[in-house]
């Protein structure tokens, strides 16, 4: 028996949406935020209860919340208001609002387009993990290159049993290959669903596509919807900003944001790696629709996060709200993108100066934390085992020929010597 909550929702988003309505899962139909229940009441009491309010699994002490020394010595910068109670499910109201204006001002396609109001999730993987239990059932249609994040098919594959169809990321002339998406896209029958995600700059290539790219990734979208398919299009957004040179410089969420009818877009993205606080565990999901459509999206995933971790971390959420309020954020953050753009220029003046001859090729790189070299005479394994063990340098070796380096951890400094070790072993390995 679906409850009532749920059903209202349901009908809701069938009369505004009905093509995002089917797109959402058995457990996406089934979700709701509790309207009556604990934290509803703990609200009201908020706001009425003057005298004692002996509602909350807080404890409280002098008037504000109780906690120890030994932490608020260390965290003295900060109200203890703003640190030890739960956030609210969504997030705190105005870290949403900062991020909400942060999007708008760094992607003018968003101008004018119709999107909810970001939803605070506990990082990237999660925001990712709310998407595929909302939108993704056994047997769905989960679209992305071959060239991917590992965690895509724990979230997607395994928690969900996806059916996942991966296309060559590069052509043969080394552009995206907008043709393998289209294909992709269109080998869903009519009537089907199919869940695209898009990440930009790529992991681990640290590629981005140029403009006619990006037209062409809109182009296959929309004539999948066209074709009588819906698609859910989800923009991984975790490097958004790091872009180096001349490639797309906004997230496609604003382009596919009023895209047709049978498109949801939704923007996965975060503080995480844009702002360097991987273990904040600070991340936010986005809805375009219409503000019917999004509200109810927006029901349902506060109703997952209740479900699954009931409200994300309050002392990350002030600290990067702080940080974006604070007239040192913008010079702060463009000293660090000057340090990522020179690791990456140099990279890319090393492998192009010819001092390593014919044993590699590299795949394109323009923005992001790492890039590929695609080796053509030896196995990625093999040389990711003989650095380790000969020369103490540790890459990822993917697939048979590929070898990522995360430029972003290495010192300018340091790159030559790198590549230079990365060379040796090759040849040790040629010379068996």
């Amino acid at each position: 028996m679906m409850n009532p909550l749920a059903s209202q929702l349901n009908d809701r988003l069938k009369t505004d949406s009905p093509y995002v309505y089917d797109m959402l899962s058995t457990l996406g139909r089934e979700i709701y935020f509790p309207k009556e229940g604990i934290l509803s009441q703990s609200a009201e009491a908020g706001s009425h209860a003057k005298k004692y309010n002996a509602t909350i699994g807080i404890a409280t002490e002098n008037g504000g919340p109780m906690h120890l020394a030994v932490i608020q010595d260390t965290l003295s910068a900060y109200n203890p208001k703003d640190l030890y109670p739960y956030a609210p499910p969504a997030g705190k109201p105005e870290l949403r609002k900062v991020w909400r204006d942060k999007m708008l001002a760094e992607n003018p396609s968003l101008s004018g387009k119709s999107f909810g109001n970001p939803i605070v999730t506990n990082a990237l993987t999660h925001g990712l993990s709310i998407v595929a239990d909302l939108l993704v059932d056994e047997g769905d249609a989960v679209i992305y290159p071959d060239k991917n994040w590992e965690n895509y098919e724990l979230t997607f594959g395994i928690r969900r049993h996806a059916k996942i169809i991966n296309y060559p990321l590069f052509t043969e002339d080394m552009k995206f290959n907008s043709e393998g998406l289209r294909d992709a896209l269109l080998s869903v029958q009519a009537g089907g669903k199919a869940v695209v995600v898009l990440n930009f700059p790529n992991n681990p290539t640290g590629y981005t596509p140029g403009e006619k790219e990006g037209n062409e990734i809109v182009a296959a979208v929309k004539e999948a919807a066209e074709a009588g398919i819906n698609v859910v299009v989800v923009t991984d957004d975790a490097y958004f900003g790091l872009f180096f040179e001349h490639s797309l410089q906004e997230s496609l969420f604003g382009r596919l944001a009023d895209l047709h009818p049978r498109v949801l877009a939704v923007k996965v993205d975060g503080a995480t790696k844009e702002e360097y606080v991987w273990g904040f565990r600070v991340g936010f999901i986005t809805y375009a629709g219409s503000p019917e459509a999004t509200s109810v999206l927006e029901q349902k995933t506060m109703g997952i996060i209740r479900a699954t971790i009931s409200s994300a971390s309050h002392p990350s959420q002030t600290f990067v709200l702080q940080a974006l309020k604070s007239e040192d954020f913008h010079p702060q953050k463009e000293e660090k993108f000057a340090v990522m753009k020179g690791r990456a220029n140099k990279v890319k003046a090393l492998l192009d100066s010819g001092k390593y001859g014919d044993v590699w090729e590299y795949y394109p790189f323009n923005s992001g934390y790492f890039m590929c070299l695609k080796l053509k005479t030896v196995d990625a394994e093999a040389l990711r085992q003989r650095l380790l063990h000969e020369y103490g340098v540790g890459t990822i070796a993917l697939g048979d020929h590929d070898l990522r380096i995360a430029f972003s951890c290495i010192a300018e400094e340091n790159l030559e010597e790198i590549f230079d070790l990365i060379h040796q072993a090759v040849l040790d390995l040629q010379q068996g």
